[in-house]
């Protein structure tokens, strides 16, 4: 199995030594998104860094031939409750024209590394 790393130009560097996402024969996976910007900001409120996040993936995605109509699941974090609601919507415009959505999974957890980051998003896809 051949593993390529996935690093768009377009969206900021890893905190850290890992790749933004990972692509094989098959597969590609991509690290959880938070919303940051290229210019290192950080969007206010949930819409605003739901939005960021699948753009993001969708860069990660670009850089391996994938588009959304590839990704078998979704995994989100979310700090707050009541940002289920606006989370879901995001994802259900992102998803609109889709004729098979992914699977999802919504988690609430305490944190991120970050007090303004609000939610993260992971995406696993198929070739």
């Amino acid at each position: 199995m051949t593993l390529t790393p996935l690093l768009p130009a377009s969206i900021a560097p890893p905190f850290g030594n890992y790749s933004h996402g990972i692509g094989t024969e098959t597969l590609v996976v991509t690290s959880g998104q938070l919303a940051l910007a290229a210019d290192g900001s950080v969007p206010a409120g949930i819409e605003a860094q739901a939005e960021l996040c699948f753009a993001n993936i969708a860069a990660i995605l670009a850089e391996a031939g994938l588009d959304f109509s590839h990704v078998l699941r979704f995994s989100t974090y979310v700090t707050r409750r009541e940002d289920m609601a606006p989370y879901m919507a995001v994802r259900d415009r992102v998803l609109a024209g889709l004729p098979v959505k992914p699977a999802s999974t919504l988690l609430i957890v305490s944190g991120f590394t970050r007090p303004e980051f609000l939610i993260e998003i992971e995406a696993l896809a198929s070739r």
